[in-house]
């Protein structure tokens, strides 16, 4: 049995889309669990409703605690073997979760000898409005580890890109022999974040099945800017206990390193952009510290971050004369736009690209 966490607090004009979807599961045992963290609109009765005509809905009401306390009650709660996540603004493509317990199957003989099945996801770009694009995530094509199962150190990009933790499932059993809980932060706190590395890096059979199916609605730029100004330190918080994650592990692998510290930075420039640093002692104390934990020779080594960043560093550290190559900065600029135009297209392509310029000049006053 699979049982799929729907953790859910107002999420009343996409949840009857979510659980509905679901529904769509048929060649497979399928617990729903839809909890409900005191919600405040009607998605308790949306709920109850689906509870009422499809037995596999098993409804929990609970006071608000937020996105991490409700998902590790649902991992109390959960009767299934496996063990995923649908947000309640999300939602799945058909047979989802029976072709990747079938592909398992398949492959290995037993589904239970893996701790983790990754698949990739579609992003749902401007979400309900008449500009909504259906594209593929940034790490279409790339996971090609060894073998399979493998670790995280076959295939470190699923460290690299948004932290989607509802793209794959979890073995029951492997959770909680690993101890392995949401950390429960109130709202949703980025709680996804920690959670991703604590799985990936833990898990000793990981497997990958390269068909998307979760539908993630992707973010407005308003809602980001909104989240950025009310909570400026979560970002550096989460990555802080992705951190503590990796040290208390002994993650020594720099391949595992490299999306951390690429994180970091992309964290630092999202904040920057919205808040500035200039009066806000408190973020600049949060920089600070980050770049402490950052591996001085991983951090230059790395072709993401900018050379503007890379100087802000080295001026943070007090490093004289740092080495940056403009070079190697150049040429994985070129490589990700060649491989976004293959995996988003051109138009798409070009859209990032001046959107991505239209932010850095905002940043630098221009």
């Amino acid at each position: 049995m699979l049982t799929v966490i729907v953790p859910t607090y107002n999420a009343e004009p996409y949840l009857s889309q979510a659980i509905g979807s679901l529904l769509n599961e048929k060649n497979i045992e399928l617990e729903i669990l839809a909890i409900n963290d005191g919600s405040t609109d009607n998605s308790l009765a949306i709920m109850q409703d689906f509870a009422a005509r499809d037995s596999r809905v098993r409804v929990i009401d609970k006071a608000n605690q937020g996105y991490g306390a409700t998902c590790n009650l649902g991992i109390r709660e959960a009767k299934g073997d496996w063990i995923a996540i649908l947000e309640p603004d999300d939602w799945i493509e058909p047979g989802m979760y029976s072709d990747i317990l079938a592909f398992a199957k398949r492959e290995f003989g037993d589904p239970n000898k893996l701790d983790i099945i990754e698949t990739p996801y579609w992003i749902i770009r401007n979400p309900d409005t008449p500009q909504e694009v259906k594209l593929h995530c940034a790490y279409r094509g790339r996971i090609k580890p060894p073998r399979q199962p493998f670790t995280i150190h076959d295939a470190p990009h699923l460290l690299a890109h948004h932290p989607s933790i509802w793209s794959a499932i979890y073995r029951r059993d492997f959770l909680l022999q690993n101890n392995i809980w949401f950390k429960e932060i109130p709202g949703a706190g980025w709680a996804d974040n920690p959670f991703l590395v604590e799985t990936l890096c833990q898990a000793r059979a990981i497997a990958y099945w390269p068909k998307p199916y979760y539908c993630y609605r992707e973010e407005t730029p308003e809602k980001a800017a909104a989240l950025a100004k009310r909570d400026p330190l979560m970002p550096f918080n989460r990555w802080n206990d992705m951190v503590d994650i990796l040290e208390r592990l002994n993650v020594t692998d720099s391949a595992v390193w490299t999306p951390q510290i690429t994180r970091g930075f992309t964290y630092m420039g999202i904040m920057i952009e919205h808040t500035g640093i200039e009066g806000h002692p408190e973020i600049e104390q949060a920089i600070h510290r980050m770049f402490e934990r950052m591996p001085q020779e991983l951090v230059f080594a790395n072709p993401r971050v900018t050379p503007a960043a890379k100087k802000l560093y080295a001026e943070y550290m007090g490093i004289a004369n740092p080495k940056i190559s403009y070079c190697a900065y150049a040429k994985d600029l070129v490589g990700e736009g060649l491989y976004n135009v293959w995996n988003k297209g051109p138009k798409q392509t070009l859209k990032m690209i001046t959107s991505h310029f239209g932010s850095y000049n905002a940043r630098a006053g221009k």
